[in-house]
């Protein structure tokens, strides 16, 4: 949890519409089941991160105990609980991500954005941190920059991507070897024709 937190948090009008279309998803008796949701409004109001204030905001909206906001919140890695860059970017460092290289994408982090993790550069535009799976194995090694997925990563294109970031023209997310979804990258038979 971040020391400077900030006294107040309501959400934005634009956003109490979105958090009351969300609220009409569940029956009455269990608003409470909007927490996650919630969450994610004051994540993305508040500059990719949430203070405590927004979580008892959102306790008092749902009304319930502040504590179970908080649960949700720290459980979760997908909130931020303290400040990140502009530009926030997940390593996924698992098994399969890890086989294929990812240990090359954090040596770019290291060298490109920060050398520790949840460092926001100096300009605030990036920061960095190493995570579990991010569910998009077979395209790995991948890389989450706020909502985008970057996949089939090197170094290269991961010193690429973070320039763009830093440039404040982030590159368009996707596959960088022109793969479509998950499909299978095309290889060559023994006969030199392509195969998926």
């Amino acid at each position: 949890i971040h020391d400077n937190q900030p006294k107040d948090f309501i959400f934005s009008e634009k956003n109490i519409k979105v958090a009351e279309n969300i609220l009409k998803k569940y029956p009455i008796k269990n608003k409470k089941s909007a927490v996650m949701p919630f969450l994610y409004i004051a994540q993305k109001q508040n500059e990719n991160w949430i203070p405590l204030s927004a979580m008892k905001y959102i306790a008092k909206y749902l009304s319930i105990p502040y504590i179970n906001v908080y649960e949700v919140a720290t459980f979760y890695s997908m909130y931020n609980l303290a400040p990140v860059g502009k530009y926030f970017v997940q390593v996924c460092t698992t098994s399969p991500c890890l086989i294929r290289g990812a240990d090359k994408i954090v040596k770019a982090c290291k060298e490109n954005i920060s050398s520790t993790e949840n460092t926001i550069t100096e300009d605030g535009n990036c920061s960095w941190i190493e995570v579990e799976c991010l569910g998009a194995c077979v395209n790995g090694p991948m890389i989450q920059v706020n909502e985008n997925y970057y996949e089939d990563l090197d170094e290269k294109n991961t010193i690429e991507i973070i320039n763009s970031l830093k440039n404040d023209k982030p590159l368009k997310p996707g596959s960088f070897r022109g793969r479509k979804s998950t499909a299978p990258e095309k290889i060559k038979d023994l006969n030199g024709g392509d195969h998926a």
